[in-house]
């Protein structure tokens, strides 16, 4: 028995158009759009009356998919909780970039709120934390060669 590789992240959204438009900014490509509905998909994440809207997105070299899910049915009555990077469980998702400068000053320019500004981590990495739409959290990571 053994894990083969992480298939995919799925992030619950209010919002799907915003969510997808900003994961098309930072250079991920839709790979797939679809809704599902039924009992089998009930039965499959646990809830009853479920209606989904999904797009899948990925990079352009095909090694990582992110998919972004719209809850039609049934709503989470607590609404959108804007967590930390301390927040306990799955917080964020990083990704491996070139250019930092440039991705960061697109994203505020865009209004995405930064974490603080661009910071070298020893002689390995140049990091920065952002949030994007509704909460998402993502950590840029510029290798330094």
């Amino acid at each position: 028995m053994k894990i083969d590789r992480i298939d995919h992240v799925s992030i619950n959204v209010n919002d799907l158009s915003e969510a997808k438009a900003f994961f098309l900014d930072l250079g991920l490509e839709v790979q797939a759009e679809w809704e599902l509905d039924g009992e089998q998909l009930d039965r499959i994440v646990g809830l009853n009356d479920v209606k989904t809207a999904c797009v899948g997105l990925g990079m352009p070299d095909g090694q990582a998919w992110i998919e972004l899910v719209k809850f039609y049915t049934p709503s989470d009555e607590k609404d959108i909780q804007q967590p930390f990077a301390n927040t306990l469980g799955i917080r964020h998702i990083c990704f491996a970039v070139e250019d930092i400068e440039a991705i960061v000053a697109k994203l505020k320019k865009k209004g995405t709120e930064i974490f603080s500004e661009i910071q070298q981590y020893e002689e390995s990495y140049k990091l920065c934390y952002v949030r994007g739409p509704e909460g998402i959290i993502l950590e840029l990571a510029e290798k330094i060669t």
